[in-house]
């Protein structure tokens, strides 16, 4: 069994054991590490056809937290982290891209869980990602994960962008087809069962699979354009894309904010790019 195979079922394990918003939980200390290597092409360009990401070039904005995700697991699967992995929900997302990465280049990967913060729908996890060359931090980001449950806390994520997708034009529009989550999930490793299939995401409450987060901050950069001018990226995941759906990617036309849309102009996700 590969190691994220050996996380997975870990996780699946000890999830029930878990009870998310635990007064008294505190986080692990370890920080995983993967030893500096190239990435591999066939797994990139697999990525890349899924994404949209067409042209060559340096490395996908979005691909290190995919190259990560496996420290990611490891370390959220564990006995000492305290909420169940099932179920967890990515909420936001910040990147900070210090260069380009070609693709040859050995990246040299980290994680850590930076810190826990009461949310309107439970308990949400700050999971930080490092990415080095020969040392030097080439890029980094943060993310939230949210465990949801029973709560009495009414405050809303301190990492939204700011709400101006009304006014955004559409750019262009997408169908996702019912498999989405299985095909991206096959590309990224990133299995959680709300993804896969319509039974495994009711047991989470939703009512069909639901489109990866990644997927669609990647799609997005994608269609965004040549991404090596990009000083930081922050994105919102707003409301889940059950799959099937028709989504509308909306943008800036002078660059900065974007947003993704669905049916009678719901917002799934929205962002802002910095250049």
């Amino acid at each position: 069994m590969t190691s994220l195979t050996v996380s997975l079922a870990r996780g699946a394990l000890t999830s029930p054991f878990k009870r998310a918003g635990r007064p008294d939980a505190t986080l692990p200390p370890a920080r995983p590490t993967r030893p500096a290597a190239p990435v591999a092409p066939g797994p990139l360009a697999a990525y890349g056809r899924i994404c949209g990401f067409t042209e060559p070039g340096p490395l996908p904005l979005t691909y290190p937290h995919v190259l990560a995700f496996p420290l990611t697991m490891r370390l959220m699967t564990g006995h000492a982290f305290p909420l169940p992995v099932l179920g967890l929900v990515h909420t936001w997302i910040e990147i900070t891209p210090h260069r380009a990465v070609a693709p040859e280049e050995p990246l040299e990967l980290t994680v850590y869980a930076e810190k826990l913060t009461p949310h309107r729908r439970g308990t949400e996890v700050t999971m930080a990602t490092g990415a080095r060359v020969g040392g030097e931090l080439v890029w980094e980001s943060r993310s939230g994960y949210l465990s949801r449950h029973a709560t009495t806390d009414a405050a809303p994520s301190p990492h939204s962008p700011p709400d101006t997708v009304g006014d955004l034009p559409a750019v262009a529009e997408w169908r996702l087809p019912g498999d989405l989550g299985r095909r991206y999930g096959a590309v990224s490793g990133d299995r959680n069962p709300i993804h896969l299939h319509p039974l495994t995401a009711r047991l989470f409450g939703f009512p069909r699979a639901i489109a990866h987060g990644m997927w669609t901050v990647a799609r997005c950069l994608a269609e965004a354009g040549p991404g090596a001018d990009i000083r930081s990226v922050r994105a919102e995941f707003r409301a889940p894309v059950l799959l099937p759906a028709t989504v509308t990617f909306a943008a800036d036309p002078a660059g900065g904010a974007f947003a993704l849309r669905g049916a009678k102009g719901r917002v799934h996700l929205v962002g802002t790019v910095t250049r």
